[in-house]
């Protein structure tokens, strides 16, 4: 399984770099970790045929994080359809958020709800999933006072990958990242800020506690 970052950018393209996107590249499967406003330009200039995405798992329902679905639905009804529907797996609330979003932006025309795009799947804190054969274990961290954000522990191909998410630091990271093959950490700030994100110098603090086997 390989991983192609199509963007990490924070949600104001801080230093020109592509917002939230995380492209994974398996034997049979191909699918995204978050999906930035920019993640179909960074997709294709990546090489990969937007078709052949089977899922798209959503951290949050952040602009920056999910942003990037319509221009999606947009590919597949006016280019090239993907070859099955695209499973949108996501926190409580992402089948409403992104129906919304997509009717906001390209509401006028054909209807994409109609033409079976998109699965919807519901992710549940500290509940196993299975998304087209891709094993999830999602669990709650702190970002947001009310909705709902998730750290993605993602199992395929015989290898495990955490992802953070958008969050700041916590020591469920510890233990959830034990024996992984990477802990793949947005990482927004060199030093603390008000804002619910995890800086460089708080991971840094903890590099020794994570037992995992690469961070990126």
């Amino acid at each position: 399984m390989r991983l192609h970052v199509l963007g990490c950018g924070d949600a104001f393209g801080s230093g020109g770099r592509h917002q939230s996107s995380y492209l994974f590249e398996a034997s049979d499967r191909l699918f995204l970790l978050d999906c930035g406003p920019t993640a179909l330009l960074a997709m294709k200039r990546a090489g990969f045929a937007p078709r052949d995405l089977d899922a798209i798992i959503l951290s949050h329902l952040h602009g920056d994080h999910f942003g990037g679905i319509p221009f999606f639905m947009i590919e597949y009804l006016h280019q090239s359809p993907p070859h099955s529907p695209v499973t949108i797996a996501g926190p409580s609330g992402t089948e409403e958020r992104v129906l919304r979003l997509c009717s906001l932006m390209y509401g006028s025309g054909k209807s994409f709800a109609q033409e079976k795009l998109f699965n919807f799947q519901i992710l549940c804190p500290d509940k196993a999933a299975t998304i087209k054969t891709i094993e999830v274990f999602p669990f709650r961290v702190p970002h947001q006072s009310e909705d709902i954000s998730l750290a993605l522990k993602v199992s395929y191909d015989g290898r495990r990958v955490l992802f953070s998410g958008d969050s700041a630091w916590t020591d469920q990271f510890i233990e959830q990242a034990r024996g992984v093959d990477l802990f793949l950490c947005e990482c927004s700030f060199f030093t603390a800020q008000p804002a619910m994100h995890i800086d460089y110098q708080t991971l840094r603090a903890n590099f020794e506690r994570l037992q995992c086997k690469s961070s990126s």
